[in-house]
Protein backbone atom coordinates (compact mmCIF):
# COMPACT_ATOMS: atom_id res chain seq x y z
CA UNK A 1 0.00 0.00 0.00
CA UNK A 2 1.46 3.38 -0.99
CA UNK A 3 -0.43 6.74 -0.36
CA UNK A 4 0.24 10.34 -1.66
CA UNK A 5 -1.35 11.57 1.92
CA UNK A 6 -1.93 9.73 5.04
CA UNK A 7 -4.46 12.07 7.47
CA UNK A 8 -4.56 11.31 11.18
CA UNK A 9 -6.62 12.38 13.79
CA UNK A 10 -7.07 11.48 17.42
CA UNK A 11 -10.90 11.52 17.16
CA UNK A 12 -13.04 9.63 13.91
CA UNK A 13 -14.89 12.77 12.12
CA UNK A 14 -10.98 14.68 13.19
CA UNK A 15 -10.47 14.56 9.44
CA UNK A 16 -13.56 15.37 8.43
CA UNK A 17 -14.72 18.20 9.84
CA UNK A 18 -10.78 19.96 9.39
CA UNK A 19 -8.96 19.07 5.75
CA UNK A 20 -11.48 17.00 4.34
CA UNK A 21 -12.10 19.06 1.67
CA UNK A 22 -8.07 19.51 0.70
CA UNK A 23 -8.26 15.99 0.67
CA UNK A 24 -11.37 15.62 -1.88
CA UNK A 25 -9.68 18.36 -3.91
CA UNK A 26 -6.85 15.72 -4.21
CA UNK A 27 -8.68 12.46 -4.32
CA UNK A 28 -10.29 14.51 -7.61
CA UNK A 29 -6.92 14.98 -9.11
CA UNK A 30 -5.59 11.65 -9.02
CA UNK A 31 -3.91 11.62 -5.45
CA UNK A 32 -4.30 8.37 -3.28
CA UNK A 33 -5.25 9.14 0.47
CA UNK A 34 -5.08 7.23 3.35
CA UNK A 35 -6.92 7.89 6.74
CA UNK A 36 -6.15 7.04 10.42
CA UNK A 37 -7.94 7.49 13.23
CA UNK A 38 -5.91 6.88 16.70
CA UNK A 39 -8.38 6.13 19.03
CA UNK A 40 -12.50 5.26 18.55
CA UNK A 41 -13.99 8.43 20.12
CA UNK A 42 -15.76 6.26 23.05
CA UNK A 43 -15.80 9.46 25.41
CA UNK A 44 -17.85 11.38 23.31
CA UNK A 45 -21.13 12.33 24.60
CA UNK A 46 -22.87 10.75 21.65
CA UNK A 47 -23.11 7.69 20.10
CA UNK A 48 -20.83 4.91 20.58
CA UNK A 49 -17.35 3.81 19.64
CA UNK A 50 -19.27 0.81 17.53
CA UNK A 51 -20.98 3.15 15.88
CA UNK A 52 -18.41 5.58 14.97
CA UNK A 53 -16.62 2.81 13.49
CA UNK A 54 -19.78 2.69 10.79
CA UNK A 55 -19.99 6.12 10.32
CA UNK A 56 -16.12 6.39 9.96
CA UNK A 57 -15.70 3.61 7.36
CA UNK A 58 -18.72 5.25 5.12
CA UNK A 59 -17.20 8.63 5.23
CA UNK A 60 -14.05 7.02 3.82
CA UNK A 61 -16.48 5.55 1.40
CA UNK A 62 -18.22 9.03 0.52
CA UNK A 63 -14.44 10.42 0.37
CA UNK A 64 -13.17 7.71 -2.06
CA UNK A 65 -10.22 7.10 0.65
CA UNK A 66 -7.96 3.80 -0.19
CA UNK A 67 -8.20 3.11 3.39
CA UNK A 68 -9.14 3.69 7.01
CA UNK A 69 -7.33 2.65 9.88
CA UNK A 70 -7.42 2.51 13.90
CA UNK A 71 -4.59 1.80 16.07
CA UNK A 72 -6.88 2.05 18.94
CA UNK A 73 -5.40 4.07 21.51
CA UNK A 74 -7.83 4.95 24.64
CA UNK A 75 -9.54 8.18 23.61
CA UNK A 76 -8.57 10.77 26.63
CA UNK A 77 -6.13 8.79 28.23
CA UNK A 78 -3.53 8.00 25.14
CA UNK A 79 0.23 8.81 26.14
CA UNK A 80 3.20 9.46 24.32
CA UNK A 81 4.93 6.67 24.75
CA UNK A 82 6.97 4.18 22.58
CA UNK A 83 3.88 1.73 22.39
CA UNK A 84 1.89 4.88 20.71
CA UNK A 85 4.72 5.71 18.48
CA UNK A 86 5.50 2.74 17.07
CA UNK A 87 1.67 2.28 16.09
CA UNK A 88 2.06 5.08 13.72
CA UNK A 89 5.35 4.48 12.93
CA UNK A 90 3.52 1.12 11.38
CA UNK A 91 1.16 2.37 9.56
CA UNK A 92 3.46 5.42 8.10
CA UNK A 93 5.78 2.45 6.70
CA UNK A 94 3.13 0.45 5.44
CA UNK A 95 1.97 3.04 3.70
CA UNK A 96 4.82 5.02 2.57
CA UNK A 97 3.02 8.74 2.24
CA UNK A 98 4.49 11.87 1.31
CA UNK A 99 2.43 13.97 3.22
CA UNK A 100 0.98 13.39 6.73
CA UNK A 101 -1.95 15.76 8.06
CA UNK A 102 -1.97 15.73 11.65
CA UNK A 103 -3.81 17.30 14.52
CA UNK A 104 -3.58 21.26 15.46
CA UNK A 105 -0.84 21.99 17.87
CA UNK A 106 -2.94 23.82 20.11
CA UNK A 107 -6.64 23.48 20.55
CA UNK A 108 -10.01 23.04 22.97
CA UNK A 109 -9.92 19.82 23.53
CA UNK A 110 -6.47 18.59 24.98
CA UNK A 111 -6.85 15.18 23.00
CA UNK A 112 -5.44 17.77 19.77
CA UNK A 113 -2.28 19.16 20.87
CA UNK A 114 -1.14 15.83 22.56
CA UNK A 115 -1.71 13.87 19.35
CA UNK A 116 -0.26 16.29 17.41
CA UNK A 117 2.92 15.97 19.61
CA UNK A 118 2.46 12.57 19.39
CA UNK A 119 2.29 12.28 15.76
CA UNK A 120 5.40 14.65 15.16
CA UNK A 121 7.40 12.01 16.33
CA UNK A 122 6.37 9.56 15.19
CA UNK A 123 7.07 10.88 11.80
CA UNK A 124 10.51 11.47 12.80
CA UNK A 125 11.23 8.52 14.32
CA UNK A 126 9.42 6.20 11.43
CA UNK A 127 12.81 7.38 9.33
CA UNK A 128 15.13 5.83 11.95
CA UNK A 129 16.03 2.33 10.70
CA UNK A 130 17.49 0.95 14.33
CA UNK A 131 13.78 1.33 15.67
CA UNK A 132 12.07 -1.91 13.86
CA UNK A 133 8.83 -2.45 13.44
CA UNK A 134 7.19 -5.60 11.90
CA UNK A 135 3.91 -5.29 9.80
CA UNK A 136 0.24 -7.26 10.71
CA UNK A 137 1.88 -10.53 9.36
CA UNK A 138 5.40 -10.70 11.15
CA UNK A 139 6.86 -8.96 7.66
CA UNK A 140 10.03 -6.67 8.65
CA UNK A 141 9.35 -3.39 7.74
CA UNK A 142 11.56 -0.74 6.00
CA UNK A 143 12.30 3.46 7.30
CA UNK A 144 10.10 5.84 5.85
CA UNK A 145 10.15 9.39 7.02
CA UNK A 146 7.34 11.51 5.30
CA UNK A 147 8.66 14.84 3.18
CA UNK A 148 6.17 16.78 4.93
CA UNK A 149 3.75 17.44 8.21
CA UNK A 150 1.24 19.75 8.46
CA UNK A 151 -1.58 20.38 10.80
CA UNK A 152 -4.94 21.51 9.97
CA UNK A 153 -6.85 24.03 11.55
CA UNK A 154 -9.31 22.54 14.32
CA UNK A 155 -11.94 24.30 16.73
CA UNK A 156 -8.95 27.80 17.51
CA UNK A 157 -9.04 29.78 14.84
CA UNK A 158 -4.82 29.54 14.53
CA UNK A 159 -2.94 31.68 12.15
CA UNK A 160 -2.44 29.23 8.83
CA UNK A 161 1.02 29.18 7.60
CA UNK A 162 -0.97 28.97 4.05
CA UNK A 163 -4.44 27.98 2.99
CA UNK A 164 -5.84 25.14 0.48
CA UNK A 165 -8.46 26.11 -2.52
CA UNK A 166 -11.51 24.11 -1.70
CA UNK A 167 -13.92 25.85 -3.09
CA UNK A 168 -14.88 23.29 -5.72
CA UNK A 169 -15.37 20.77 -2.85
CA UNK A 170 -16.86 22.48 -0.28
CA UNK A 171 -19.90 20.76 -0.76
CA UNK A 172 -18.51 17.21 -0.59
CA UNK A 173 -17.05 18.12 2.47
CA UNK A 174 -20.20 19.01 3.78
CA UNK A 175 -21.82 15.35 2.46
CA UNK A 176 -18.83 13.20 3.81
CA UNK A 177 -19.05 14.96 7.35
CA UNK A 178 -22.82 14.35 7.67
CA UNK A 179 -21.91 10.56 7.54
CA UNK A 180 -21.15 10.72 11.24
CA UNK A 181 -25.06 10.85 11.66
CA UNK A 182 -24.59 10.48 15.38
CA UNK A 183 -22.47 13.41 15.91
CA UNK A 184 -24.06 16.52 13.98
CA UNK A 185 -27.14 17.82 12.72
CA UNK A 186 -28.48 15.48 10.45
CA UNK A 187 -32.59 16.11 9.88
CA UNK A 188 -33.37 12.35 8.42
CA UNK A 189 -31.38 10.83 11.89
CA UNK A 190 -33.92 10.21 13.80
CA UNK A 191 -32.40 7.91 16.52
CA UNK A 192 -30.22 10.37 17.85
CA UNK A 193 -33.01 12.88 18.40
CA UNK A 194 -33.02 12.05 22.29
CA UNK A 195 -29.22 12.45 22.84
CA UNK A 196 -27.51 14.94 25.18
CA UNK A 197 -26.55 17.98 22.67
CA UNK A 198 -23.14 19.13 22.32
CA UNK A 199 -21.47 22.29 20.71
CA UNK A 200 -21.14 20.31 17.53
CA UNK A 201 -25.04 18.84 17.36
CA UNK A 202 -26.86 21.89 16.78
CA UNK A 203 -28.39 23.12 13.71
CA UNK A 204 -25.96 25.60 12.99
CA UNK A 205 -22.94 23.99 13.12
CA UNK A 206 -22.71 23.17 9.58
CA UNK A 207 -23.63 26.98 8.73
CA UNK A 208 -20.98 27.76 11.26
CA UNK A 209 -18.36 24.97 9.51
CA UNK A 210 -19.11 26.61 6.05
CA UNK A 211 -18.78 30.53 7.20
CA UNK A 212 -15.15 28.94 9.05
CA UNK A 213 -13.85 28.05 5.61
CA UNK A 214 -15.65 31.52 4.00
CA UNK A 215 -13.23 33.05 6.58
CA UNK A 216 -9.98 31.02 5.84
CA UNK A 217 -10.52 30.86 2.21
CA UNK A 218 -11.16 35.14 1.64
CA UNK A 219 -7.81 36.70 2.67
CA UNK A 220 -6.11 34.21 0.18
CA UNK A 221 -8.95 35.12 -2.74
CA UNK A 222 -10.47 32.00 -2.34
CA UNK A 223 -14.64 31.41 -1.95
CA UNK A 224 -13.86 28.70 0.49
CA UNK A 225 -10.53 27.24 2.18
CA UNK A 226 -8.74 25.58 4.94
CA UNK A 227 -6.29 26.22 6.92
CA UNK A 228 -3.02 24.44 7.78
CA UNK A 229 -0.01 25.05 9.66
CA UNK A 230 3.76 23.93 8.98
CA UNK A 231 5.85 21.77 11.47
CA UNK A 232 8.82 23.59 9.85
CA UNK A 233 9.92 26.72 7.64
CA UNK A 234 8.76 26.25 4.63
CA UNK A 235 10.73 27.37 1.56
CA UNK A 236 9.81 29.00 -1.79
CA UNK A 237 11.24 27.92 -4.99
CA UNK A 238 9.74 31.06 -6.98
CA UNK A 239 8.01 33.88 -5.83
CA UNK A 240 5.98 33.75 -9.18
CA UNK A 241 4.52 30.44 -8.20
CA UNK A 242 2.51 32.30 -5.04
CA UNK A 243 -1.44 32.79 -4.97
Amino acid sequence: MKVDILAVGIHPDDVELSCSGTLLRYINEGKTIGLLDLSRGELGTRGTAKIRDEEGKEAARRMGAAFRENVDMPDGFFQNNPENVQKIIRILRWCRPQIVLGNAPHDRHPDHGRASKLIYDACFYAGLAKIETTWKDGSPQEKWRPENLYYYIQDYNLKPDFVIDISSTIEQKMEVIKAFRSQFHVPEASEYAEEDQTPISGSDFMAFLKAKARTYGRPAGYEFGEGFVASRVLGVGDLFALD
